[in-house]
């Protein structure tokens, strides 16, 4: 099929990706890794190389932690108006690359075209828009003290350092934007690691960040694995904060890592986020929204709606209508014209999620559609949706990230049972309500334990809103004003006068 956009420019695209291997952004310079080797890079959606990356290591990571260390002061002094300047630079390139950026993400990804081209080229042009206008707006305040005599008493935000941002796999550019934009707006140094399942579009940022003109340094890119530059990252002395998007089990081993200097750390985690639809909710907006709450970008969201609680009155209606958006899906590679859905992103995500589903069934829940691998090349898997499902089951307390929906019926509207039955998780990230009831809906928001809850629809990820979670789901918030003022510290100025 033709793709929706120029054939010549994939072509171009695809021969630069696999011509030549990545290098790492060092200091202002593309570089090879210190130790030459690089990893191959796989397309979800054929299960074949395609590109491959530098693979980074702790020499590396130590090259870069040195560059943004030399960097920081001169960044820090850079008047904000200026540094606002430079993040609108990005902004405007990141627009004018959009599609070769949103091609990219789509072949090392699998995520739609469409997807890549809104959510990543967009939303991150959006994130430095957003954060270029904090850059001006950063301020301490004046208090009174209650000390005998007189005293000029304020506070002081001062950007915290040098900053090691790591981001997933799931939306790996716009999450690499939406890190080093707030910490650059604060004046801080960044030395950012893509996940190793994702690299490239990272390679593109580099490009992009040296054009717009940041200072050698400010901003530093190294690709490699987890357990190589990821682990020499955080656990680096002269890195003084540590920005982490992924697992709970990864975002424990970075806690304990951090401790040698006490990095300031910023965690957003997993999630077993519950939708919560009532007998009196527009059911015609609430199915759709339901169904692609955890089918959008094949259920790899950490916010994504697995949890399904549906009241008794209208749970079959709920459940046929969102099953038959699962039938219907257009499932396939993210370069062809009207996919909905594109594949996991890896041969050990789908693994895992076929896992869970064999889980699932082995403790008695029923599948309702889908369930099963798509033959063919790929890692490509059904739009699922399990019924009979009950707390205490895997697929319904763990994690599964993957197109797989918990499906769930109570029977009366007691809120604090209601509330009860959507916090019994681990997790504590988003959460959905759809009842036309308003003081239904603000009652039971005040009873999720969730760092978001979404009424009656509601987008996505917005720069301007705060984004964490509760209990496992994180610490801090990024986004919005908390998000900048965590890449600062605190500094309390008194002056006897």
């Amino acid at each position: 099929m033709n793709a929706p956009f120029a054939p010549a420019s994939l072509d171009a695209l695809r021969a630069d990706l696999a011509a030549k291997s990545r290098q790492l952004f060092i200091g202002g310079e593309f570089v090879d890794a210190a130790s030459g080797e690089t990893f191959e890079v796989v397309d979800p959606a054929t299960g074949k190389v395609f590109a491959s990356a530098a693979s980074g290591g702790r020499e590396d990571i130590d090259r870069a932690v040195k560059a943004a260390r030399g960097a920081f002061d001169g960044w820090a002094a850079t008047p904000p108006s200026q540094r606002a300047r430079l993040l609108l630079r990005l902004a405007d390139l990141i627009e004018r690359e959009g599609e070769r950026i949103a091609l990219t993400e789509t072949l090392d990804n699998g995520m739609p075209f469409m997807m890549a081209k809104f959510a990543a080229v967009m939303g991150a042009a959006d994130a430095l828009r957003y954060n270029a206008g904090w850059a001006t707006k950063i301020t301490g305040e004046t208090m009174q003290v209650s000390w005998p005599g007189e005293w000029q008493a304020m506070s002081l935000r001062e950007p915290v350092g040098v900053v090691g941002a790591v981001v997933p796999w799931n939306f790996p550019f716009v999450m690499a934007v939406a890190k080093i934009a707030p910490a650059l707006a604060a004046g801080c140094t960044v030395i950012l690691k893509p996940a190793e399942q994702t690299p490239l579009s990272a390679a593109l940022l580099a490009e992009l960040v040296a054009e717009a003109g940041f200072p050698a340094g400010s901003v530093n890119i190294v690709t490699g694995f987890g357990e190589t530059a990821g682990a020499a990252l955080v656990d680096h002395p002269h890195v003084d904060k540590v920005s982490f998007t992924g697992s709970t089990s990864v975002g424990k081993a970075i806690v304990r890592a951090s401790t040698g200097n006490l990095k300031r750390v910023t965690l957003e985690l997993g999630g077993k986020s519950p939708t919560m639809i009532f007998a009196d909710a527009d059911l015609a907006k609430a199915i759709p929204a339901a169904a692609m709450g955890i089918f959008g970008n094949a259920g790899q969201v950490c916010a994504a709606g697995s949890r399904l609680f549906v009241h008794e009155r209208v749970y079959d209606e709920v459940i046929e209508g969102i099953s038959e958006r699962a039938r219907t899906l257009r499932v396939g590679a993210g370069l062809v014209p009207g996919t909905e859905m594109g594949p996991l992103v890896s041969q050990e995500q789908l693994d895992r999620v076929l896992g869970y589903v064999a889980s699932g069934m082995d403790e008695g829940a029923a599948v309702g559609v889908g369930g099963s691998r798509i033959e063919g090349e790929g890692y490509f898997v059904q739009p699922t949706v399990l019924t009979g499902t009950a707390s205490g089951m895997k697929v319904v307390e763990e994690e599964i990230f993957g197109p797989v929906l918990c499906a769930m019926r109570f029977g009366d509207d007691d809120l604090e049972g209601i509330a009860a039955s959507a916090n019994a998780s681990e997790y504590g990230l988003s959460s959905a309500i759809w009842t036309r009831d308003l003081s239904t809906a603000l009652k039971l928001a005040k009873r999720v334990r969730a760092g978001t809850v979404r009424i009656n629809g509601g987008g996505g990820v917005d720069p301007a809103m705060p984004l964490g979670g509760y209990k496992q789901s994180g610490w801090g918030r990024e986004n919005g004003r908390a998000g900048v003022e965590a890449y600062t510290e605190l500094k309390a100025v008194t002056i006897g006068l």
